[in-house]
């Protein structure tokens, strides 16, 4: 099942979200708008998808959801713009970076404003536990990136720590969509903490396909290969580092973090012979069994079902 026909039933949402996002990025600088709309364009909306399927799936979607959700979009293109600075990235998707175009100094400068332009959104919703939620997600998001800084080029990173750089970096973005969906279309307890559940572990299983991709994927835009030439430790290195012996353990110490194409053959074959590829997709698709069991508590709805059906689009995609 493809994303749209998962997320048809909010597709008129899902288009006037867009709107609200081509018309919050106006400004007086035409390069705010520029390279704003550069790295807001496209993509999947799969933040604002989590929000505004989580508010079917808790009572309904209301007004502030799509300011909610436009918002959510914000901080997550802000953390792009970052991460291609940090990373010296000149493509992302098959698409140049901002950095590529407008250099470093613009993308981290554009990138502050997307994110005050979503903590301003979401102010003006009007829900008092908003703010506080998405100044903690956020938080969370940039102890993630610092985290996975101080791993770079750290072969001996574990698997737990690994979990720990994912579940902050990526995950809690996830994790706050959903949470603050549900809190907008108001709901409480239980059903609060079933849809913050299950965007962590949606989110947790999305980034361990993502890592995956970086090796197998075809038709993703990415180089392949570009997490071991950059040094990052994700789970199909951290597995076969583990799992494989001296002599393949010397050679993937010595592709890691190194710019050879046949250090990225060698890790591959490494990867294939510990099983590491297949362990990852495991992996995910145990996060995604448990975001599906933390819906199991809400009743049955149109809402509910299209969740069931996004966690298992994250883990099985191939793009």
């Amino acid at each position: 099942m493809q994303i749209t026909e998962i997320t048809s039933q909010i597709g008129g949402e899902l288009a006037q979200v867009d709107a609200l996002i081509e018309r919050r990025l106006h400004s007086g600088l035409p390069l705010v708008m520029e390279l704003g709309g550069h790295v807001t364009g496209g993509g999947k909306r799969l933040r604002p998808a989590l929000v505004l399927l989580s508010a079917l799936a808790g009572g309904g979607v209301r007004r502030g959801h799509l300011e909610l959700a436009a918002g959510i979009e914000f901080i997550h293109a802000a953390t792009l713009l970052h991460d291609d600075v940090v990373d010296d990235s000149p493509l992302r998707r098959g698409r140049r970076t901002a950095r590529d175009i407008w250099g470093n100094a613009a993308s981290v400068l554009v990138g502050d404003f997307l994110y005050s332009r979503a903590f301003q959104m979401i102010c003006e919703i009007g829900h008092a536990g908003l703010p506080a939620a998405l100044s903690r997600a956020t938080n969370v998001i940039a102890e993630g990136e610092v985290r996975q800084l101080v791993n770079l080029r750290r072969a001996d990173t574990g698997e737990d720590e690994y979990l720990r750089v994912i579940g902050c970096k990526t995950a809690a973005l996830f994790e706050v969509a959903c949470r603050g969906g549900a809190m907008v279309a108001g709901a409480g307890g239980e059903a609060l903490e079933c849809a913050a559940g299950y965007g962590l572990n949606t989110g947790l299983a999305f980034q361990l396909v993502d890592d995956l991709l970086d090796y197998t994927g075809a038709g993703t835009g990415k180089t392949r290969g570009q997490d071991l030439r950059e040094g990052k430790p994700t789970l199909p290195f951290i597995h076969a580092l583990a799992h494989c012996g001296p002599r393949d353990a010397r050679a993937l110490r010595a592709a890691f973090g190194g710019d050879d194409d046949g250090g990225l053959d060698t890790a591959l074959a490494v990867f294939n012979a510990a099983g590491s590829l297949d362990y990852t997709r495991a992996r995910a698709r145990h996060y995604a069994a448990r975001a599906r069991q933390c819906l199991a508590p809400l009743a049955a709805s149109p809402g509910k079902a299209a969740l069931e059906a996004l966690a298992g689009f994250v883990v099985e995609r191939e793009h």
